[in-house]
């Protein structure tokens, strides 16, 4: 059983900066790609970061130069670092995996984690 398990969000104020975590168990992890995804209350779930198994990454247009996916295959791991963070950030964050890379970058899969809240509010 696949499980995925946010970590890292919370209060931060415009400019700052925080490091999300999603533990996985249950795959294969270094075989499969990931996914970050976020929703912001009244929108439509959208992807902000992947990564290939290769370490290939995509970005929204709206996060790059501001947010970087990693991943660490021994940890089971993969993290979004987000720096310069802007009120327009606050959403749940998701983590995703299951799904494939294409040319276009990540196409999302079946299996979700519970989220992780993120706020930017002065």
């Amino acid at each position: 059983q696949v499980q995925l398990v946010e970590s890292g969000g919370g209060l931060v104020q415009p400019g700052g900066s925080l490091r999300l975590s999603c533990a996985a168990s249950g795959v294969i992890f270094s075989v499969y790609a990931m996914g970050w995804y976020r929703q912001a209350p009244g929108k439509q779930r959208e992807l902000v970061a992947g990564i290939s198994s290769r370490d290939s990454t995509n970005y929204a247009d709206s996060v790059k130069g501001r947010f970087t996916i990693s991943r660490d295959n021994a940890k089971s791991t993969v993290y979004l670092q987000m720096n310069n963070l802007k009120p327009d950030d606050t959403a749940v964050y998701y983590c995703n995996t299951g799904g494939r890379w294409s040319r276009d970058g990540y196409v999302r899969g079946d299996h979700w984690g519970r989220g992780t809240q993120v706020t930017v509010s002065s």
